[in-house]
């Protein structure tokens, strides 16, 4: 079971790294957007010097994995090895391939979303493509009041900024267009598009609430003690994870029972569980 869940991985990690360099072959770097990262810095160094962007790539991420393991151990794993040097190899394997769009929004759009998906079918395996995480990892080794996220963040921006410095800042917004919708897509790909809800229930008819919702939706509820701020008075709080459809019939069985109840609806990405997605170890 092992072996075939390895099997899969390896095999998502070859589909994903393929797509992604779709995204920065066909859209992205024909027409100089570069959305951060070592990809964009390589984009901003091969209208620069000519350089090859794969090749480019795997040159600036060869010395992050020594400096990675010297610094931080060896944490890094085959399968983070393997995608790093996949999307390199794929990108200068696609490089001839047609050009979609020179329509600088659409290839930010598309772009973004073909590069997004890619990165996320990688990252679903608990591996990655080198590169800015590497390097924001040494930057907290070295300096720890900046967080990892913030140390991606800052490389991002450094590449963007070179990017509109190099060639003019309208590229460089597109740049940006291209960087925030990669990572929607990637979210989206890790965490799926099945929002939930959370739903948290305040009233003084709690008991009958709870017996409706688990007869009417067979969904489990959980109770928190609480206290009113005002009242002083102890009571518990109702909550429930619901799907999107079912959002409305709750808010019925409420309002039948308790007009005057208290709802607090949250957004939630991703439920796992009985009556939800079932629990892998391997996503």
């Amino acid at each position: 079971m092992k072996v075939k869940s390895n099997i899969l991985d390896y095999m998502q990690i070859f589909v994903g790294c393929f797509i992604a360099s779709l995204g920065l072959t066909m859209f992205l770097i024909p027409n100089k957007v570069a959305a951060g990262g070592v990809s964009g810095l390589a984009t901003v160094l091969h209208y620069l010097f000519g350089l090859p962007v794969g090749w480019t790539m795997l040159a600036f991420n060869i010395p992050l994995f020594i400096a990675g393991v010297v610094f931080l151990g060896s944490g890094f794993g085959a399968k983070t090895v393997l995608g790093t040097v996949l999307l390199s190899v794929f990108t200068e394997v696609t490089k001839n391939f047609p050009v979609l769009t020179r329509d600088l929004l659409l290839s930010s759009v598309y772009g973004g979303i073909v590069l997004g998906l890619g990165l996320g079918l990688v990252f679903r395996t608990r591996a990655s493509t080198g590169g800015s995480d590497v390097a924001a990892m040494l930057i907290h080794h070295f300096l720890p009041t900046v967080s990892i996220g913030q140390g991606i963040l800052f490389i991002d921006f450094f590449v963007i900024a070179l990017n509109g410095i190099s060639f003019n800042w309208e590229l460089a917004m597109y740049s940006w267009i291209a960087l925030y919708v990669s990572s929607k897509v990637i979210d989206i790909v890790q965490e799926g598009i099945n929002y939930a809800k959370a739903v948290y229930i305040i009233s003084d008819r709690n008991d009958e609430i709870q017996k409706r919702i688990l007869e009417d939706l067979g969904r489990g509820i959980t109770l928190f003690e609480a206290k009113g701020g005002y009242t002083g008075e102890n009571r518990n709080v109702v909550m429930c994870a619901v799907t999107r459809l079912e959002l409305p019939k709750l808010k019925k069985i409420i309002w039948d029972i308790d007009p005057r109840a208290f709802i607090i609806v949250h957004d939630v990405h991703e439920v796992l569980g009985e009556g939800f997605t079932l629990m892998d170890n391997n996503k």
